[in-house]
């Protein structure tokens, strides 16, 4: 039996994020070991998550949001609070940057994750946005949809075999709107693929759009547009 679930969940975000609060795990725990002063844990903790906190530039790289750190607010934060005990920022104060280094760590995971992930979860194969069809089905979206309903075993087999082809959108756009009567535009794209699930563990959102045809499959996701063409029609019974 397998086993799917129905939300969006990035495991390979999930697994370099894991290994990146190992590593600063890691390395707090050996200051604290070396150190002739030994803090309680907890204060450790709230030193290092307060030093992670810092002003930002953030920056795109392939669809993915990067944090470069620039200024260390909460190792200054810190240090104001802690400077008036004596010995007291003495103590705290590898604790705190680390928690500002962490995000460097954070930003190395990230570099790494995305060729990963681009590599488990190939964003150009239409197998990672539909994977799991067992409960999908199609949802007439515009009045010039027919009556016909989702061929599910036809669609899990041409699942591996669909080739991605090139999006016209001046020419389709024309061919729906221009030089026709409003009121009987015929959509390119009536049908919305429901109850699909994407490649477990990908983190993909997408909107799933079937052709009139029922040979074509257009993937809108937040970053990106995908059209794919079967050989068959995923569609059928109708009146």
């Amino acid at each position: 039996m397998n086993i799917h679930f129905d939300f969006s969940f990035d495991l390979i975000a999930f697994i370099f994020g894991f290994l990146a609060w190992c590593v600063i795990g890691f390395i707090a725990y050996r200051i604290h070991k070396k150190q002739a002063a030994k803090p309680k844990v907890w204060k450790v903790i709230v030193s290092v998550l307060a030093g992670i906190f810092c002003f930002s530039i953030n920056l795109q790289f392939f669809g993915e949001l990067l944090k470069i750190p620039i200024l260390p607010l909460g190792v200054w934060i810190l240090f104001g609070i802690l400077k008036r005990k004596e010995g007291r920022w003495q103590i705290y104060r590898r604790f705190a940057w680390l928690g500002f280094y962490a995000n460097f760590i954070f930003l190395a995971a990230t570099l790494i994750a995305i060729p990963a992930h681009l590599l488990i979860y190939p964003e150009d194969e239409i197998s990672t946005y539909i994977s799991n069809v067992e409960n999908a089905a199609i949802i007439n979206i515009h009045p010039s949809a027919r009556d016909y309903s989702l061929n599910i075993e036809k669609l899990q087999s041409q699942l591996h075999n669909m080739s991605q082809a090139t999006i016209y959108s001046e020419e389709w756009y024309e061919e729906t709107f221009m030089g026709s009567d409003s009121k009987k535009i015929n959509e390119r794209f009536p049908y919305q693929l429901s109850g699909a699930l994407p490649k477990w563990g990908s983190g993909m959102e997408s909107i799933i759009y079937v052709e009139a045809d029922g040979k074509g499959i257009l993937v809108t996701a937040p970053n990106k547009q995908l059209y794919f063409r079967s050989k068959d029609s995923l569609l059928k019974g109708g009146k």
